[in-house]
């Protein structure tokens, strides 16, 4: 069949994208002659018929309400360029139109090509023109495309039969052995390449190129930690206080190791000696210990329903340096990706996560930029949409979102996701694999991405990374990875896997290679995207979304069943031999051989020797002479001033499960030093939470990295201890980031400087670090980043010990608790540990409104942000230093007390003066939250003017509503599944909770008899169920770039149509839709019509937030009609604190639907602002919604669609936020069909 094309563009009113594009060319790159830009998304199909593709035009390529179809380019004087993926990256928008077409249709899917196309209007010259197009295209993941028709979208892709051997390899001197390292690109350095050499000469054979390949993966410094695991042959400290914490560290080894094999001295000994010493001295009572090395396991006791269950706590911090700098949102996207694939190999639930990065400047201007480098605003914020765009898809909350800003990280970003997860102990099966046991592939299919990314990541950046790493970055698909989720949430199938692995670096090689010693696999067998991959490519890929798991035999049909129910790809791929030996084979060939013994030698051993600097003690550097003066350049700093722009494009209630929002307050402004989610239950209720903190400063390492490193594990834990969570149940996990080494011994002694602190801090406090991550490539050219090492302390608790940072009272007495200092930045460990459990006390006494401890800015950064959540202010009281309050104070604590305490030094009290009052000053607090919002609102913007529209207040009291003809005592409640729903579990909880029968069916679109299979099985339930429920989440990614069109595809299938329809008609049914699920009922015309329909511009929609990005917060939402039956237990004017989590959440229609929708009591529930007064601020209406509408209903009431997700409600949650979190909406759904 031809290629058809299509030219789809966003109408000018809802063409956001555009708007901030032109904004950027004009302001950033300076293209001031630049009047006008237009945007198209080019679709080029293939494999359909016309007419189906006629009809797919309005349901799958666009939105008759939004969207203008075009044949051609719009004729005008333009300035034309377009942009596509190069070939083998994934384009998620074509997947999914591929997909969607697919369901709606239920045949093979059609192959899809994407374009964008810029249509530029008025003056743009030849260098204007090229910096846009350099602004635009990324050259490791994009290209400009042709504007010309295409032919086919068939690639022709060679079909290598062979795999070359390296002849004459083992017969090389050493000049043309380094000549072949240079050839081939190899990470292996010459020692390497000669004990490779030395190992064939005793098989008597050259390698092939898939083995050298695989060896220089495997023993990359990213998959074996080779810098980490080079000897030390000196170590020499610098002063007195390094040789005493050298001389402790020796000390430790000889306790840890003796009766035993010693092993050498190296950084890996001395990042994992404090684990091991407290170990031995029996402190990790809790370690959970296997041959499994995925994640940090750690054993608790969960409540679950009033019963105590044990459960293993899992947590994990990873990075994407390499590819993130070089290509931000893929890098940062599987950043995170990978990070919950660690837990998810341990069988865990990921339920939480944090995000610290570490960037310049970004509000350099663009022109700049070094060469070879992104633009620093480019990469903060496309790595910023790149992590948030995976975990939202994914359904992780995320908590915490830092980024720390230090010239050094010019050199390499640093990107860092930290994870959560749990999971009970009894679905969790750990054995030795055995030969004739079989492993399984699972999950997402294997393509060019990622080759190389190991080693890629273990090189120094140079200025032509750029333009030759293309190859090395992964891309991720995030409802794949939802689906191994779901799988590994199920006990039956965890119980059948004997030991897992996810697929992170190195591919096929290296997650199934060390799965066990012996292991015969079949590449041939590996799933490929696209034909024309080689032996050596399916080897090293490194695409994501893929795990590998060891079952017996006589298990594997039946896992392979479980996992596609879950919709979900699992096929065969190796076999467990007793031969320790790893066999690849490809066409019928053996191209890999190789003994275990030599694979686990990582390589030739290395060998160094550490100078270590005498530590210089930084001090805090804030610009003023007054305090005025001082407190304004403190918020506006970089690493003080507001973050939440940034943080809040991350979802952070999704789960149900977040104890505290990431900015707390009525104001929500005031953030949180520690992330805190209760533990994933399927049902019911639980206390039970976990905590994770981070501690750093790049500004001391530089000076110290001892001392940086030791602070950093101090304010970990003290971040936790201020959280209420108990410093002696805490453990961590560190991210260790460095320049390249080399054989410079001063830059050894900085690592060295580092661990030693760590080390010291770990013993001082008896708390371990059970995981880390090491990354010891960052340099660019000649700049370094600073000596990094970020603590992460992670503890469990319960909900109601929980205590929040903002103040709560006016009137409330202040104290600072300190403790005595070992010199002038490091705490002495006793009296840091004798404070933690005091305030600790205090908080379980009830005594603590209140708590923080200082960072970055002091005493001084507490107090302001600590006034800001409620809008307070504070009063230093008489006699206390203005002056000190600006230095470094780790380990003290800032806390409001309740009632007349008397504990630690008065500091002052709150007030509500709204100013903070000191040395004779009172600066106004709303002048420095302007200043401390306004600092990076150019980069990450979360303000923006309220449109000056009249915003009615819309009341509807329901006289009588809509009943049953035949109630239903426990009524069926389906919850249907597509590629990209997330918000399942919390949605059959909420409905269980009620009273309802929950029904779970997961869409399988694997093959066409899948999705007619799906389709068939949905409308028998829907004809079994008196309720349906589409829950929230990114159906398809949220592509072809709108909401919902996945489930809107599906629903138009006749046999599903006619099945709502009699739902609704016949059998007085009721349908809810939240978020996603709303943005599918008004596609279909379920609401406002109540039944579906072809929809038409003149029909109301949910298009894309006016600021441009995903919105997640906290809402306070106003009942206007209780129409629905689903409202039934609220009143007009009732207010509600509602979660809220989306991208297309701004309600579109026109005056006259408007009005009709109001006549008729349509209008469900409109966003309102402090007062309950409906709003077009977007503090209070995140998303520009029209009348401030959240949600609205069908004629009847009965088919209710809000945005708001009422389902994340639950005891113990949101504690930083006031409002009553409970609509009851669910219970009004029950209650519809009471007999």
């Amino acid at each position: 069949m031809a290629v058809q094309r299509i030219y789809v563009e966003k109408r000018p009113e809802h063409a956001v994208e555009a708007k901030g594009l032109l904004a950027e060319f004009r302001g950033l790159l300076g293209a001031k002659g630049l009047t006008g830009l237009r945007i198209l998304n080019r679709y080029d199909v293939e494999g359909m018929a016309s007419e189906q593709f006629r009809q797919a035009v309005p349901v799958v390529f666009s939105e008759p309400q939004l969207d203008d179809v075009h044949t051609a380019i719009p004729e005008g004087s333009f300035t034309v360029f377009a942009t596509e993926y190069l070939p083998g990256q994934f384009d998620q928008r074509a997947a999914s139109a591929a997909e969607c077409v697919g369901l709606l249709f239920g045949g093979e899917r059609p192959a899809v090509a994407t374009a964008r196309v810029f249509l530029l209007s008025g003056s743009v010259s030849a260098a204007e023109l090229a910096a846009i197009k350099k602004y635009v295209i990324n050259p490791v993941e994009a290209r400009e495309a042709s504007l010309e028709e295409k032919k086919t979208l068939a690639a022709e892709y060679p079909a290598p039969d062979h795999v070359a051997t390296l002849t004459g390899f083992i017969g090389l001197d050493k000049p043309a052995l380094a000549a072949m390292v240079q050839q081939y690109g190899l990470a292996m350095d010459a020692d390497d390449v000669a004990f490779c050499q030395a190992y064939f000469r005793k098989e008597g054979r050259d390698p092939t190129i898939t083995e050298l390949r695989m060896i220089d993966t495997y023993w990359s410094d990213h998959c074996r930690h080779t810098t980490f695991g080079t000897i030390l042959d000196e170590v020499v400290p610098g002063s007195e206080t390094l040789e005493k914490a050298y001389a402790r560290y020796l000390a430790m080894r000889r306790e840890v190791y003796a009766g035993g094999r010693e092993k050498p001295i190296c950084l890996m000994d001395m990042g994992t000696m404090g684990g091991r010493y407290l170990k031995k001295r029996g402190v990790l009572k809790g370690l959970d210990e296997s041959d499994e090395i995925n994640a940090c396991s750690v054993k608790i006791s969960v409540d679950n329903n009033g019963k105590q269950e044990p459960w293993l706590l899992l947590f994990k911090n990873e990075t994407h340096n390499h590819p993130t700098e070089i290509e931000p949102f893929g890098g940062a996207a599987t950043c995170i990706g990978g990070a919950i694939r660690d837990p998810l190999a341990n069988r865990g639930y990921v339920f939480g996560a944090m995000r610290v990065t570490g960037a310049a400047d970004p509000l350099k201007p663009v022109s700049e930029t070094m060469p070879g480098k992104l633009p620093q605003r480019k990469l903060v914020q496309t790595a910023a949409a790149g992590y948030s765009s995976y975990g939202n898809q994914i359904g992780l909350a995320t908590g915490v979102v830092d980024e720390i800003y230090h010239p050094g990280y010019a050199a390499k970003r640093m990107e860092i996701g930290a994870v959560l997860g749990a999971v009970p102990e009894e679905n969790v099966r750990r054995e030795e694999p055995a030969p004739g046991d079989v492993v399984i592939l699972l999950g997402g299919r294997t393509g060019r991405d990622g080759c190389g990314g190991a080693t890629g990541s273990s090189k120094a950046h140079k200025l032509e990374s750029l333009e030759t790493c293309g190859a090395e970055v992964q891309k991720g698909n995030a409802p794949i990875e939802r689906k191994l989720q779901r799988l590994f949430r199920t006990k039956e199938a965890t119980l059948m896997i004997k030991r897992c692995n996810d697929f992170g670096a190195g591919g096929v090689s290296v997650a199934i290679g060390e799965l066990a010693d012996g292991l015969s696999i079949d590449l041939d067998a590996v799933p490929k995207k696209y034909d024309g991959l080689d032996g050596t490519e399916l080897a090293i890929s490194e695409s994501q979304e893929r795990m590998a798991v060891v079952v017996e035999a006589k298990d594997a049909d039946a896992f392979i069943a479980a996992a596609n129910k879950e919709n979900l790809e699992a096929t065969r791929v190796a076999l467990v031999t007793a031969e320790p030996r790893l066999v690849m084979r490809w066409k019928g060939r053996v191209v890999c051989d190789i003994a275990r013994e030599f694979l686990n030698s990582n390589g030739a051993e290395k060998h160094a020797r550490a100078v270590l600097a005498a530590p210089q003690l930084a001090k805090a550097q804030v610009a003023g002479a007054t305090f005025s003066e001082k407190m304004h350049s403190l918020v506006a700093g970089l690493n003080v001033c507001s973050k939440k722009g940034l943080a809040e494009r991350f979802d952070s209630t999704i789960g149900a499960g977040t104890v505290l929002m990431p900015f707390g307050g009525r104001r929500q402004l005031t953030p949180i030093q520690a992330m805190v989610d209760k533990l994933p239950i399927l049902h019911g209720e639980t206390r039970t939470c976990a905590g994770m903190a981070w501690g750093y400063n790049p500004f001391i390492s530089e000076k110290s990295p001892y001392h940086g490193a030791y602070l950093a594990v101090a304010e970990s834990i003290s971040k936790l201890v201020a959280t209420g969570l108990c410093a002696e149940n805490a453990y961590l996990t560190f991210q260790e980031y460095f320049q390249r080494l080399g054989a410079d011994a001063a830059r050894w002694g900085q690592p060295v400087a580092a661990l030693l602190g760590a080390l010291d801090a770990q013993a001082d406090f008896g708390v371990a670090a059970i995981g880390g991550k090491d990354s010891m490539s960052g340099t660019f050219e000649n700049i370094d980043v600073p000596p990094t090492l970020v603590s992460f302390a992670v503890a469990a608790g319960e909900t109601q010990d929980i205590v929040s940072p903002e103040f709560k009272l006016p009137g409330s007495k202040v104290v600072l608790l300190r403790p005595a200092m070992a010199d002038a930045l490091r705490p002495e460990a006793e009296s840091l540990k004798a404070v933690w459990a005091q305030v600790h006390a205090l908080m379980r006494e009830g005594r603590v409104l209140a708590a923080y401890t200082p960072g970055m800015g002091g005493v001084a950064e507490a107090l302001f942000k600590m006034c800001a959540g409620n809008g307070l202010g504070f009063r230093l009281a008489p006699g206390v230093d203005a002056g000190g309050l600006f230095d470094y104070a780790y380990g003290s604590f800032v806390l409001e007390l309740a009632g007349d305490a008397s504990v630690g030094t008065l500091l002052g009290e709150t007030t509500n003066a709204g100013a903070l009052e000191a040395a004779g000053e009172a600066v106004p607090m709303e002048e420095l939250l302007q200043a401390w919002e306004g600092k990076l609102e150019p980069i990450f913007p979360y303000h923006a003017p309220a449109r000056q529209e009249e915003v009615p207040c819309v009341t509807y009291k329901a006289e009588t509503r809509v009943a049953p003809k035949v109630g239903a005592a426990r009524p069926r409640v389906l919850i249907p599944v597509f590629p990209g729903t997330n918000c399942e579990y919390d949605s059959a909880r909420a409905m269980e909770r009620a009273g309802a029968q929950p029904d779970v069916f997961v869409i399988n679109n694997l093959t066409p008899a899948h999705v007619a299979e799906s389709a068939k099985e949905l409308a028998k339930r829907i004809g079994e169920s008196q309720m349906v429920f589409l829950p929230g989440g990114f159906s398809g990614g949220d592509e072809p770039e709108g909401s919902a069109k996945f489930i809107a595809a599906f629903f138009r299938n006749p046999a599903i149509t006619e099945a709502v329809h009699a739902l609704l008609k016949q059998r007085d049914g009721l349908m809810l839709g939240i978020c996603n699920g709303f943005q599918a009922l008004v596609k279909l015309g379920l609401v406002p019509f109540g039944e579906i329909v072809k929809t038409d511009a003149s029909c109301p929609t949910l298009t894309f937030n006016e600021i441009g990005r995903h919105q997640s917060m906290l809402v306070r939402t106003r009942v206007a009609s209780n129409k629905s039956p689903w409202l039934q237990f609220s009143q007009p004017g009732d207010v509600h604190t509602i979660a809220v989590s989306h991208g297309e959440g701004r309600f579109v229609a026109s005056g006259e639907v408007l009005a009709k929708l109001r006549e008729n009591g349509q209008i469900a529930t409109q966003y309102v602002d402090l007062a309950g007064a409906p709003t077009l601020d977007m503090r209070y209406n995140p998303n520009g919604s029209v009348w401030a509408i959240e949600g609205i209903t069908s004629p009847d009431g009965r088919v209710l669609g809000k945005m708001g997700h009422s389902e994340r409600f639950g005891n113990g949650l949101y504690k930083n936020v006031e409002g009553n979190k409970d609509q009851r909406l669910f219970e009004g759904g029950v209650a519809y069909f009471a007999l």
